[in-house]
Formats: structure tokens, sequence, C-alpha cells
């Protein structure tokens, strides 16, 4: 008496065909139902959460405020804290002055040489701090820096020196570009316009 088929001779009842996925691997290299899939060899595992390029963060500006709807906007130093900053500058040559006119009425002429020599180390010097710090003795002690417009840097010893002898184009026509800071939208001197510089408030 055979079970199952009749067909069967061997009287074995035949096992039914196995359904893929339900805990048994399938042929082929398939991965069955309920198994987390592995990668292919050679290709890292995804992270979650980095499937997407991050964007690049923009510079903030610069160090300069960000003023809503407007873009940035540095702090401009006015006219009156810019002419201080240079009277100061013009009153730390003093000391130079009063050795020199003591030496010509005294008639020692070693201290006329030590003066003239005084005025232009001390000329150098500022000009030194300027360039690499955009600041002055006068200007440090008015809050006030000069730097570049395009990104708020210093604008080094060369290109300070550069707006020094720009500055002649300030005493033009009555002096009009040393008052020019008082009404120009950006607080600049032809000099400035010239050298792409502005004078910004530090504090």
């Amino acid at each position: 008496m055979s079970y199952g088929d009749p067909n069967n001779p061997y009287g074995q009842p035949q096992q039914p065909p196995q359904q893929p996925g339900y805990g048994y691997p399938q042929q082929g290299g398939q991965q069955p139902y309920g198994y987390p899939q592995q990668p292919p060899q050679g290709v890292p595992p995804q992270q979650p959460g980095y499937g997407y390029p991050q964007a690049p963060q923009a510079p903030a500006g610069y160090g300069y405020p960000q003023q809503a709807g407007y873009g940035v906007q540095p702090p401009y130093a006015n006219w009156g804290q810019r002419f201080l900053g240079l009277l100061v500058d013009v009153l730390v040559f003093a000391p130079c002055y009063i050795v020199i006119a003591i030496g010509g009425v005294s008639k020692i002429w070693a201290l006329v040489i030590v003066g003239y020599l005084a005025v232009f180390g001390v000329a150098i010097w500022q000009l030194i701090k300027e360039g690499q710090t955009g600041q002055t003795v006068g200007k440090k002690a008015l809050g006030i820096r000069l730097v570049r417009e395009s990104d708020g840097q210093p604008l080094g010893v060369g290109m300070a020196f550069v707006r020094r002898l720009a500055h002649f184009l300030d005493s033009l026509a009555c002096y009009l570009g040393w008052l020019w800071p008082a009404w120009d939208a950006k607080r600049q001197t032809f000099a400035d316009k010239v050298c792409s510089s502005i004078v910004i408030r530090t504090n």
C-alpha cells in the first residue's frame, strides 16, 4: 500500500515545496524575509542621516554685525572719531618736535638730528601698527580701526603706505577729501575710496 501519490513507487509522501522567505535562506544569495540585508562586498554600510550632502556654512560677514534685510553692515566710524584719532596721532609727535625746537634755539645740532630721527622712527612705527593691526595710537584711543572693505582685515603695511600717499587727493580742492566722511555713506575719504578701505568702530 502506498502513501501519498500513487505514482510514487517508493511509497514516500512528497514534501510540500518550500516557500522562500520564512526563516530559510534562499538559493542564489538572496536574503530571506525578516533578516537584515547585508551590503554588497566592498561597499561600506550607509549610516542613517548621511544620505544627503550638507550645505557649506557661509562666513558670517567677516566679523561685521548682520542687519536684518540689508546684508552685512559694518559699524562705520563717524567723522568726529576719525578727526580726534588723527589729532592724537599728531600729538604723538609733539615730544620729537620739542626736541627739535630746543636744539634749534640752543644751536645744539645734535638734538635737531635726534629729533628728526625720532620723527622718522615714530612715523614708521605708526605705519607698521596701522598696516598690521589697523590701529595707530590715535585710532586705538578712539576705538576705531582701518580695514579692507572686502573682508574686514587690516590693509597690510604696503597698502597702508599707499593709502597715506593717496591722502594728497584729500588735500586737493580746499581739503574737501578730509571732510568727505562727514556725509559719505561709508564714511570714506578719497584715499579710502582709492584703496578700498574703511574705518570701523571696535566698541
